[in-house]
């Protein structure tokens, strides 16, 4: 699967505007309307572009207090791991979840209204966790940096 520059900018305009027109991206990328459509498809194609979405701002959801999440677990059992994966998916206030190499074992993104929400979703939720065994609750100082477009 080979990705040259024409595909590579293709990629990052899409990526900082997916609605941008077929005639304006060939213009941005210096190909013509035709190659650059042949070129998108491509790409979908092979599974390099993935899909497009919406960027919502979280605030207006009621979301907008994100909480980085450190989770250690007592047992590394197969039986606890998929549940607590399970039920931690589940969670609508669980924006990301990666189970990591080394420690942390998991590290979870929370996004809630506010510090009282969170508190209520830690204690509420996520403390019953099966497996816990430590949990380190880190909040934003400032973002420096953010994907593209979010």
């Amino acid at each position: 699967m080979s990705i040259d520059a024409t595909d590579r900018e293709i990629i990052r305009q899409l990526d900082r505007d997916g609605r941008i027109s077929n005639i304006d991206l060939a213009a941005a990328v210096h190909v013509s309307p035709s190659s650059c459509l042949r070129r998108v498809r491509s790409l979908e194609q092979r599974g390099v572009i993935r899909g497009y979405r919406a960027i919502v701002d979280p605030t207006a959801l009621g979301r907008g207090f994100e909480i980085v999440v450190h989770v250690e677990l007592s047992l590394k059992d197969r039986a606890t791991v998929e549940d607590f994966e399970a039920q931690v998916s589940a969670f609508e206030e669980v924006v990301e979840c990666r189970r990591m190499f080394g420690i942390p074992a998991y590290l979870i993104r929370v996004a809630v209204a506010d510090q009282d929400a969170y508190e209520r979703f830690y204690m509420g939720r996520l403390a019953s966790l099966p497996g816990l065994a430590r949990v380190n609750s880190q909040f934003t100082m400032k973002l420096v940096k953010a994907p593209v477009g979010a």
